[in-house]
């Protein structure tokens, strides 16, 4: 696969990125692919390394090891290698719904378990992928897929995110008639008002959307199944309903002050931030949510990243983000090797441009909220924080984060952002089609399948496996179109 000698001969390179001090300026993409030359050289670098680890996609030690959505990655990067585009299209459609999606905002799973990671850089695969994709739509190769026979079987898709939308692809294609109910006003969910416009541009996603209409797929904004329309309702109607609603009820934190205004949880921050650009155009950008204003983010994740890149760009005097392990190393340590998950130091765009603008990483480890101070007016002012420090529960032996006495401190913060990830799903959804619900409050299904405790409802993506990323979420869409499938048919062709 790709050039045998390849990883010897060129470098790792990767898209030219837009310095920190001028991305911050927009909500836009801000990285410039490499020319085509350069990223079949990238392509070249992928060796015939005899097992893929790359497309494994199963746990190791707990964690993902590789693609979930088992890309066929050696051959894609070896047609990449020889210049042949639209076969590597083909090559990546076999596994993949949405590559454009996962180029953009998977932490690459696949270049985590790259055997050139083991004394080298691993292949960059993540933005072969997109370049693939990119050249695909841009040469006319991704055109509606209509299917030439309908099969009569009708199934609804509650939510539009990256798992609802997977599961109504293959199964419209199957030829069953597909609709798509999002409670929000745009279709896309996690994708649209999640992430942010710099690391996905809406049009990428708009893009997709008119495809899949195109194919037959109806899509319903606005509807609110389970409030707005009753769950009955719809097993009336349709032969199977599938939820893929995520894992929306996010973890708060309950201190003192927590009523305190000026508090939001990240979802919402981000997603009103996005609405409202989109809603503009982009001419009306929301700087009073954050402009002069200290900014504390409680949480180290992908999303509180998001929330400091995002209150940069509002204009924010500081930010602080709250982290409460332990900062993680900057190489593997033994305890860590290859294939698993590098448990690594990552420093992702927002923290760059805090640096970049503030002089320091906003990031403060081993340190937690105690406290909310609020002004005259109830406007959240300072809050109280505490290192922390670990220590092994005697009772359970487990480590946990322990308060440090006498290290407590008050630091500014005028909007405070909570991104300290979810708890499961909203319940009233689930109450609704009366689905049982796990210990984690994920929708419980059968055998590890996708059926439900209700008869001819199933579940997908995080609503039934709890918070993760996008890529597991369209393998799980991707899962439960098969079984849908099967259910419905017999058997299954996907």
């Amino acid at each position: 696969m790709g050039k045998p000698t390849g990883f010897l001969e060129y470098e790792r390179e990767t898209a030219l990125v837009q310095e920190p001090n001028e991305r911050i300026r927009h909500f836009h993409e801000f990285r410039t692919p490499l020319n085509v030359e350069k990223q079949q050289r990238q392509g070249a670098r992928c060796m015939d390394c005899g097992v893929p680890f790359c497309q494994y996609g199963g746990m190791i030690s707990g964690m993902a090891s590789g693609c979930p959505l088992h890309n066929l990655v050696p051959e894609m990067n070896d047609l990449v290698y020889m210049g042949n585009w639209r076969q590597a299209y083909l090559r990546l459609s076999k596994t993949h719904c949405f590559p454009e999606f996962t180029s953009r905002v998977c932490p690459a799973l696949c270049e985590a378990a790259c055997t050139c990671g083991l004394d080298g850089k691993a292949v960059s695969t993540k933005e072969n992928e997109r370049a693939v994709i990119e050249t695909a739509f841009r040469e006319g190769w991704v055109t509606p897929q209509v299917p030439r026979v309908r099969t009569g079987k009708k199934v609804a898709v509650v939510g539009s995110g990256p798992a609802g939308m997977a599961a109504a692809m293959l199964l419209n294609r199957r030829g069953h008639s597909v609709t798509v109910f999002e409670r929000s006003d745009r279709v896309g969910g996690l994708l649209r008002y999640g992430i942010p416009n710099m690391k996905l541009e809406k049009s990428i996603l708009d893009r997709r959307i008119r495809l899949m209409e195109e194919e037959g797929v109806c899509f319903q904004t606005g509807v609110n199944v389970g409030k707005d329309l009753k769950a009955e309702e719809l097993l009336k109607e349709y032969d199977r309903v599938l939820l893929a609603c995520g894992a929306s009820h996010p973890r708060d934190i309950a201190v003192p002050g927590r009523d305190a205004k000026g508090i939001l949880f990240a979802v919402d921050f981000l997603g009103t931030v996005t609405k409202r650009l989109l809603d503009s155009d982009f001419s009306d950008v929301p700087y009073e949510m954050a402009k002069g204003k200290h900014v504390l983010v409680i949480g180290g994740g992908d999303t509180g990243n998001d929330c400091v890149g995002t209150a940069i760009r509002l204009g924010a005097k500081s930010v602080t983000q709250l982290e409460m392990m332990p900062k993680l190393p900057e190489q593997r340590t033994e305890e860590n090797p290859w294939p698993e998950w590098p448990r690594v130091l990552k420093t992702d765009y927002g923290q760059e441009e805090a640096i970049a603008v503030f002089g320091k990483d906003p990031r403060v480890y081993q340190t937690t909220v105690t406290e909310f101070l609020k002004d005259k007016k109830g406007n959240v002012c300072k809050a109280k924080i505490i290192r922390l420090e670990p220590k092994k529960d005697e009772t359970s032996g487990r480590m946990l984060m322990a308060p440090v006495e006498g290290s407590e401190q008050v630091i500014a913060a005028d909007l405070v952002l909570i991104a300290a990830g979810f708890l499961g799903s909203e319940s009233y959804v689930a109450d609704a089609f009366k689905t049982e619900l796990d210990p984690r409050t994920n929708v419980k299904t059968s055998n590890n399948g996708y059926e439900t405790t209700t008869e001819h409802v199933f579940a997908a993506g995080d609503m039934r496996r709890g918070q993760s990323l996008v890529v597991w979420a369209i393998r799980e869409g991707e899962e439960a179109a098969r079984a849908i499938d099967r259910s419905l048919m017999g058997y299954t062709n996907l």
